[in-house]
């Protein structure tokens, strides 16, 4: 069987009031924008999540809140504490609760960017992978019968674009 992940780094986040917290910072006007344009885009090219795994973050709900609005269906969310600013091994261990076939996880830099080196066998020629800006998306495939086979270094690219290349963002 093929299982699809949606690996998504939450959009751009504002940083205008310094009484929020890191966790309570909501998307910039420029995240706004371009949150929904990767909606559109996996909708567009048919990859359509069944399950959602969300950092708890404001600026990741945000995302998904915008990401998902373009589907045409709902699709279920769970927000994971543990997603928030989490590094590669911990994403492995929340992506292996996963239920449904194609998957999309929202989370945060500098742990999403090696998340997604981690899990593919050969990187994404794309030359904005290794940098992974916000609202950065891969759509990546596995060879296995439930997302506890995924390992790392078991998946391999399928498409991987960035706000810039939709031209929604500045």
């Amino acid at each position: 069987m093929t299982l699809r992940l949606i690996l998504t780094r939450h959009a751009k986040s504002d940083w205008d009031n310094p009484l929020d917290s890191d966790h309570m910072r909501p998307l910039n006007a420029r995240g706004q924008r371009a949150a929904p344009a990767i909606g559109r885009w996996l909708a567009g090219n048919h990859y359509l999540p069944q399950q959602a795994l969300v950092s708890d973050a404001t600026r990741t709900r945000q995302t998904w809140d915008r990401i998902g609005a373009e589907f045409p269906a709902a699709v279920p969310a769970q927000f994971e504490a543990a997603l928030y600013h989490a590094g590669p091994d911990v994403m492995l261990r929340v992506l292996h609760t996963a239920q449904a076939q194609t998957v999309i996880m929202i989370g945060h830099n500098p742990g999403i960017a090696a998340f997604a080196h981690m899990l593919l066998a050969a990187p994404s020629t794309h030359p904005e992978f290794s940098r992974y800006p916000t609202c950065s998306t891969l759509v990546a495939e596995f060879d296995a019968t439930g997302w506890g086979d995924v390992r790392y270094g078991s998946g391999r690219a399928v498409a991987f674009i960035v706000p810039r290349d939709l031209d929604q963002s500045d």
